[in-house]
């Protein structure tokens, strides 16, 4: 039985124009790929695809296999990812690579939300990130799709080069180098070398990186990588229109920021943005920073970042029962628990409670790093410090506040009355579901 060519799958897939992963989301006259995975085997549900519409089926049982509608190949993800890679081809448009330890997100979507005043922009959603989310972005590109913005995800040495291999990028940036996936990437040497692929895919394509300044690591890295086309971007306090890289003033950082940025008569255009904190402001750098580049006239880059609202657990500021809260609960690791703690402390809005859940995958150096953000969080002087999770428990008995194993736990203890009129930073890694304290 003869194995499916992806040139043949490139051209059923531009007939069907959608794929699909998953029979529940099938719509009539998608490509299904039956794709498998630890516990379970797409292969099974392939005649299940057909019976609900799909017009082909991708599969690799060829004991499966009854007729022409099923697409015979050697692997259905590496299948997959070949498509993706054929189909990015056909489009000639600019692909932006995000990359980071912290903020990935957030960059992406503000970066995007510049991007679509001025363009057909088409970018990542929600956590599609990763070696099946990559592919399916792409393969949800339109064509009439200007420009791409791509966010990549990885907690292994390999996995950026693998995603630039499918997606192609032209551009590309890293938002910043942290303590985050410690685990997979072997500690922060191993974080350097595994986020900063994709600076090596770049220079060895002849693509353009953007470099914050401001942001430890990435100048250096991307000497080291050999990139060659950069455009750097930093802080001024008087933005000099002669300098060969942008510039944004800081003029408020709390409790929402404001900046300025040059525009190209050399005057100064202002935006106030519903973002606070140091690290948003490195987000919002950036966002201002690709959209001069790709020619977004200033009004619309301000308009853009004025108009964006984070969602998704995502630096989102919230009221639940007289309480202000700041919701940070996508996820978690050191720096930008960090970031988050000085952040908040900073705003001083008289008394100020901290909920903080678990950081996962740190490995051996959990319980050190675990340790150090209570402690910055007992220093920065809160009024109540609640831990959660048993990552968090030594760390807690070690400074004598208050510990739960779980939101279960702390949802059956917490009096939110006594909380009323003061603020709360609930902050933790995806696991810990965090954001399941605001339900009761």
């Amino acid at each position: 039985m003869a194995f499916t060519t992806i040139d043949s799958l490139l051209q059923l897939f531009l007939e069907c124009k959608r794929v699909c992963t998953d029979t529940r989301k099938l719509l009539k006259g998608d490509l299904f790929f039956a794709l498998r995975g630890e516990h379970f085997d797409g292969n099974r549900f392939a005649d299940q695809a057909l019976a609900n519409g799909a017009a082909y089926v991708v599969v690799d049982n060829a004991e499966v296999v009854k007729d022409t509608r099923y697409l015979l190949v050697e692997d259905t993800l590496i299948a997959l990812q070949d498509l993706a890679r054929a189909y990015r081809q056909q489009l000639n448009i600019p692909i932006l690579a995000i990359t980071g330890s912290n903020g990935k997100t957030t960059t992406k979507e503000l970066v995007a939300a510049v991007l679509c005043k001025a363009h057909q922009t088409h970018f990542t959603q929600g956590n599609f990130n990763n070696h099946i989310g990559v592919p399916l972005t792409l393969l949800a590109m339109p064509l009439t799709t200007e420009i791409a913005v791509i966010e990549m995800g990885a907690n292994h040495q390999g996995e950026i080069a693998e995603l630039c291999d499918i997606a192609e990028p032209t551009h590309g940036l890293i938002t910043n180098i942290g303590k985050a996936h410690l685990e997979g990437f072997g500690g922060i040497e191993g974080v350097k070398k595994g986020k900063s692929e994709l600076y090596a895919y770049l220079a060895a394509h002849q693509g353009v990186a953007f470099i914050n300044l401001e942001e430890n690591h990435l100048e250096e890295l991307a000497t080291q990588r050999g990139v060659k086309r950069k455009i750097d971007y930093c802080l001024s306090s008087t933005p000099d229109p002669t300098t060969p890289y942008y510039e944004v003033r800081l003029d408020q950082l709390n409790p929402t920021i404001k900046v300025a940025f040059l525009k190209p008569d050399g005057n100064i255009r202002t935006v106030e943005s519903s973002l606070s904190g140091q690290h948003n402001l490195q987000n919002i750098m950036t966002a201002i920073a690709v959209g001069k580049y790709f020619k977004v006239s200033s009004h619309l880059i301000a308009e853009g970042i004025s108009e964006y609202t984070p969602s998704n657990n995502r630096s989102q500021r919230l009221e639940h029962r007289g309480v202000g809260i700041y919701l940070d609960a996508y996820n978690a690791n050191p720096s930008s628990m960090r970031a988050a703690l000085q952040n908040f402390a900073a705003e001083s809005k008289g008394a100020q409670t901290v909920i903080l859940g678990d950081m996962l995958e740190l490995g051996q150096t959990s319980a050190v790093e675990h340790l150090e953000i209570a402690r910055l969080a007992s220093a920065l002087s809160f009024a109540n410090i609640i831990l959660v999770g048993p990552h968090f428990s030594e760390a807690a008995k070690s400074l004598g506040v208050p510990h739960f194993n779980n939101v279960q736990e702390v949802n059956a203890a917490l009096d939110w009355a006594t909380f009323a009129g003061t603020e709360m930073l609930i902050k933790g890694s995806r696991g810990m579901k965090l954001e399941q304290l605001l339900v009761q």
